[in-house]
């Protein structure tokens, strides 16, 4: 814990009526970074009244927010940023002291037992039966469509420890997976659905104008099923949509992480966390492609 005599002068005022003030001296903790968390958690444990704990508890908030948009933007500043890596950022919104560790070590579990499976012979058919059986089966994830009521839907660490997602983030699984195995699968843009796409070759992404692709199936993450082009096409009838080309294009990592933010952001619309959707809307801005 940090100990100087101009953070206790400051802690004198977290309770101070005047906003004009208040506002001062949290702007000038803050400028203390993370180190000035166990200070403000010291306080809180210390601390009676409960309107000073609210507005400490939006202090620690505020700290662990600016120290994910800082992440964030070093994550969004990659050449090839990593997709899971992204996805576990953003479940630090909501567990800011999250590890990344344990998440990883069951992706690469997963991706160990998929791999002593997977051969040069098999077709691409074949092997995505063989990552559905180990997904869905041997792993025993599941998936439900997606509700801005189960928000621990979309944060990753929930998501592995529940072995349930929603599309977006099973989605994430898949792929990563797909990346770590040298397979070409990736998330496309058709609307009102985010379902994967096993192409025929990797795409480019250093050419995002690039339509040379062919997509040889979809994959829909919520449980591994397959669909055929023909099926996608009666989709988009029955939906009324037009197809472009760019429906077919794969999307990019920050894109996704992008439209994850974006859809989190909806699970907090009440008007008592009118300020967490806020928060979500300018991470998905720091991450846009």
């Amino acid at each position: 814990m940090r100990e100087t005599k101009e953070i206790n002068a400051l802690f004198h005022l977290p309770d101070d009526p005047d906003q004009e003030v208040y506002d001062t001296v949290a702007n000038k903790i803050l400028l203390f970074g993370k180190e000035i968390i166990p200070n403000l958690e010291h306080l809180w444990e210390t601390t009676l009244d409960e309107g000073i704990q609210e507005r400490i508890e939006m202090l620690i908030h505020r700290v662990h927010y600016m120290d994910l948009q800082d992440a964030l933007t070093d994550w969004a500043g990659n050449d090839k940023p990593d997709l899971m890596k992204g996805a576990i950022l953003t479940a630090r919104y909501q567990f800011p002291d999250l590890s990344p560790a344990p998440i990883i070590s069951e992706i690469e579990r997963i991706k160990r037992n998929i791999w002593l499976e997977l051969n040069n012979y098999l077709t691409p058919l074949e092997q995505i039966n063989v990552l559905n059986s180990m997904i869905y089966n041997y792993f025993g994830l599941k998936g439900e469509e997606i509700s801005y009521q189960r928000k621990n839907q979309f944060f990753m660490n929930q998501v592995i420890e529940s072995k349930k997602g929603n599309p977006i983030t099973n989605g994430i699984i898949y792929q990563a997976l797909c990346a770590m195995l040298d397979l070409p699968v990736y998330a496309v843009n058709i609307p009102r659905q985010f379902i994967l796409a096993y192409y025929d070759t990797f795409y480019d992404f250093s050419s995002p104008e690039n339509d040379d692709f062919r997509i040889l199936f979809f994959i829909d993450p919520i449980q591994g099923q397959i669909y055929t082009q023909q099926d996608v096409e009666t989709y988009f009838r029955r939906v009324a949509v037009h197809p472009l080309p760019s429906y077919y294009r794969p999307q990019s990592n920050k894109r996704i992480i992008q439209f994850l933010l974006e859809e989190l952001g909806k699970c907090f619309l009440h008007e008592k966390d009118d300020y967490k959707h806020s928060e979500l809307t300018n991470l998905s801005l720091i991450v846009a492609p």
